[in-house]
């Protein structure tokens, strides 16, 4: 997915995550979030268009983000170096909004101190302003 398609900008942020299949449960970490979708490093891929539950760990916090996700790349076989790291880019299929709010102020505080351009950061915005205007009704 080439940058001009996603909806919202990815943030570098690293958290554990554990991935549950119906063959098993292994072990990640997320290079890159946004409220749609993550990327997770991890050994052993899975392939295209599986459906699976996630939990990504929050540091310093016992909450954790729930989510179902579908896996819309996977890098398999392919080299694991920075350019290409082993692992996947799944999109969200089911997250509660409280969670996409979370990570869209994550990204956001992450994106402020990294970009010039303010204008890609309006999407992160608006999530969150939808959540203080649900707040104040």
């Amino acid at each position: 997915m080439s940058r001009e398609q996603r909806r919202y900008p990815r943030a570098k942020i690293k958290w554990p995550v554990v991935v549950k299949t119906e063959e098993g449960t292994f072990e990640g970490v997320t290079l890159n979030i946004s409220p749609d979708g993550v990327f997770i490093g991890c050994r052993k891929p899975l392939k295209l268009n599986v459906v699976f539950d996630m939990a990504i760990k929050i540091p310093n916090s016992k909450n954790s983000i729930t989510a179902k996700a579908e896996v819309v790349w996977s890098n398999i076989y392919g080299p694991d170096d920075e350019i290409s790291p082993r692992g996947m880019g799944v999109r969200f299929v089911k997250i509660s909004g409280e969670a996409r709010r979370f990570i869209a102020k994550v990204a956001l505080e992450n994106l402020k101190e990294k970009t010039e351009d303010l204008a890609l950061l309006e999407p992160l915005q608006t999530i969150i302003l939808e959540e203080d205007e649900a707040k104040s009704k």
